[in-house]
């Protein structure tokens, strides 16, 4: 039966599993395993030592479970940092290359023109992805990191990251309408699961960007705040 509302610590996690399957991407991300059994949402975060609120968060708000302002005083965000870490590894060493070796399971690479400007259009995505991801976690994460030990860097703020924050997403897009509309494919299994995994991951980049825009961008805003007062 699916619950109506927000989830609560009190609820099960199983429950949330079952009734909502994506969520099985954002446990893991939190480092959060199976097997937990009947126990609540709550005790299965503490077990693991995951801040409650902040997994209560990312789950409400993929889930259109109210808006952003109602979680934001509830956040760790180095739970919060740790998530977006852990979904830039799957994206870049999972999901990406999983995706092309499907691509070359389903695509004729025999030399057709289409088939070429597939391969090269998916690869320039990636790359795109990668200096999208990388400039996050060799700027930006540093940046935080050095704001939770009480520092603030000269030269930069959260302000910059959000200005030159692109939708890599929209990228995944055109790829797709490459695929369906002008790829001629001799059987259809296997270039529509290449296809439903595009979708998939378009709306799981989606989601990503939404967390980075609406929770992380505005807590990161009011940690500049508070190291500032403290001048």
């Amino acid at each position: 039966m699916y619950k109506l509302g927000a989830y609560n610590q009190d609820d099960r996690m199983s429950d949330l599993v079952c009734d909502n399957y994506p969520v099985l991407l954002v446990m893991s991300r939190f480092g959060i395993a199976l097997g937990f059994g009947d126990k609540s949402i709550g005790e299965v975060c503490r077990e693991n030592g995951v801040h409650t609120g902040t997994f209560l968060a990312v789950v409400n708000l993929l889930l259109n479970e109210g808006e952003a302002e109602e979680y934001r005083g509830d956040i760790s965000v180095g739970a919060l940092l740790g998530y977006l870490h852990n979904s830039h590894d799957y994206f870049l060493h999972f999901r990406l290359p999983a995706i092309r070796r499907n691509l070359l399971g389903a695509i004729d690479c025999g030399g057709e023109d289409i088939a070429i400007a597939i391969f090269r259009f998916f690869d320039e995505y990636v790359a795109e992805v990668q200096k999208h991801m990388r400039y996050e976690e060799s700027t930006v994460f540093p940046y935080v990191n050095a704001l939770l030990r009480g520092e603030r860097p000269a030269g930069y703020s959260i302000a910059v990251f959000r200005k030159r924050h692109d939708q890599v997403e929209a990228k995944l897009t055109e790829l797709k309408n490459i695929l369906i509309k002008y790829y001629p494919a001799s059987g259809s299994n296997e270039l529509n699961s290449v296809l439903f995994d595009i979708f998939t991951c378009e709306q799981d980049l989606a989601s990503h960007n939404y967390i980075e825009d609406y929770l992380f961008v505005p807590a990161i805003q009011e940690l500049e705040r508070k190291i500032e007062e403290t001048r």
